[in-house]
């Protein structure tokens, strides 16, 4: 089905992974939202390009016609609409549905967590975009999946390149899809699919390799600022006019290091209109696997500035950026190694279990443990009348539960609890 089950080991380390990327939201300030699994159909196609054939369509409900989310961005754009705001710093983590060809070994499924920073509202250009860019980093540095590069372009730069190399306008889309490409297949097959299936002359295909082909920092930068042909377009000047400025900022932030300026970054989705942002991971730092995880991106987004007024009924405009983490890509390579490494991950946070070392005291268990309850300790006990002492220790031990809260009869008459380290077994009577 290209879905799949959890078990609770699976489970806890996904949700150690989500609590990882949430606190990294917050400390930025970001307010949560929730929008509905279902949308109007029409609210998401002609949004995300070629891969509008992805959608999960229902069928019609009563005259409406409804379909999954995709994404969290349409949606997030759709609410800022109808609810008319303006203004807004959010995050949102949840499941989106992708009728797609799962490739589950790579973390491809068709129904898998997403994890959206956004920041809404019209403020000084790039500052927004510097702090996407800084949570990318924060994040991947923070769950030391071992070297990344984040690789960020522009589009209005690409369709200043389409422009000077003799692209009709109405191919920048297509044009920008085939470029996307470049991190999988090498030059010639984009080359030939721009020449074979998206109708572009040879020539021009040949005068956008020199172009897509090229990475760096701030120098090249400079350098394509100083270009005869880009410099006279007025989208390519403004584009790198304000990739200049994004790279004095993430200076300031002292990221630079993992940034790079790449001009084969296209991103495949319709709705970008400014910056866009990749991240990879460049190889697994894992002797014991013998074949390492492919995952390509784990991070990506970009500027989305016409979208909100795409829903709204009088087209006002409010510029957004954001990022999007590939929960499951990450999720994929920390499962592999946990596996390798052979370390067991608890799947409880019971702190404490209440045991008793004789027969005839399960009610001194029920009593004991509702108190700890009500203190709010986590706590547990084995559903059974008289179990052994050692069965319950064991229990302790197989579930990584720390304490063991022991009442004998002798703790009865004495008025105490006896509480047991399980891995020192150093007890002491409280």
């Amino acid at each position: 089905q290209g879905t799949r089950d959890h078990a609770p080991a699976q489970t806890a380390l996904r949700d150690r992974l989500l609590s990882a990327v949430v606190a990294c939201f917050k400390r930025h300030g970001a307010a949560a939202i929730d929008t509905p699994v279902l949308e109007l159909r029409e609210t998401l196609m002609g949004k995300y390009g070629e891969d509008t054939k992805l959608i999960y369509e229902l069928q019609d409900q009563g005259g409406e016609l409804l379909a999954l989310r995709y994404d969290l961005t349409v949606p997030f754009a759709r609410y800022l609409a109808m609810n008319k705001v303006t203004n807004m710093k959010r995050y949102h983590v949840a499941k989106v549905y992708r009728r797609d060809n799962p490739a589950t070994t790579r973390g491809r499924y068709r129904e898998f967590y997403q994890c959206d920073f956004d920041i809404a509202g019209r403020f000084d250009p790039m500052i927004p975009d510097a702090e996407c860019l800084k949570i990318v980093h924060e994040i991947l540095s923070d769950l030391q999946l071992g070297d990344f590069v984040i690789k960020v372009n522009d589009r209005r730069i690409l369709n200043g390149v389409f422009a000077v190399c003799g692209v009709p306008e109405s191919k920048f889309i297509p044009a920008c899809s085939t470029v996307d490409k470049l991190d999988k297949v090498p030059w010639e097959e984009v080359r030939s699919e721009m020449v074979g299936e998206k109708g572009l002359s040879p020539e021009a295909a040949d005068r956008i390799g020199e172009y897509v082909q090229l990475h760096g920092g701030l120098d090249l930068i400079e350098r394509l600022l100083q270009d005869p042909k880009l410099s006279q377009n007025k989208l390519a000047k403004e584009g790198l006019g304000d990739m200049k400025l994004l790279f004095e900022y993430l200076t300031l932030f002292g990221i630079t290091g993992k940034i790079s300026f790449d001009l084969s970054l296209a991103r495949g989705l319709d709705y970008y209109t400014g910056v866009i942002f990749e991240a990879v991971l460049l190889h697994q730092e894992n002797e014991h696997v013998e074949e390492p995880v492919s995952v390509g991106s784990v991070a990506g987004g970009g500027r989305y500035d016409g979208l909100v007024g795409m829903f709204d009924p009088k087209g006002r405009k409010v510029p957004c950026v954001g990022v999007s983490i590939g929960i499951e890509r990450i999720f994929s390579i920390l499962e592999q190694r946990l596996e390798a490494s052979g370390e067991k991950l608890r799947t409880t946070e019971t702190q404490v279990l209440v045991a008793t070392p004789q027969k005839h005291l399960l009610a001194a268990r029920l009593k004991l443990i509702s108190e700890l309850w009500d203190a709010g300790i986590k706590a547990e006990m084995l559903y059974k009348k008289d179990p052994k002492l050692l069965k319950q220790l064991q229990y302790c031990e197989d579930t990584g539960i720390p304490l063991a809260a022991i009442v004998g009869e002798q703790e009865l008459a004495d008025g105490v609890v006896k509480l047991r380290d399980v891995a020192t077994r150093e007890e002491v009577r409280m």
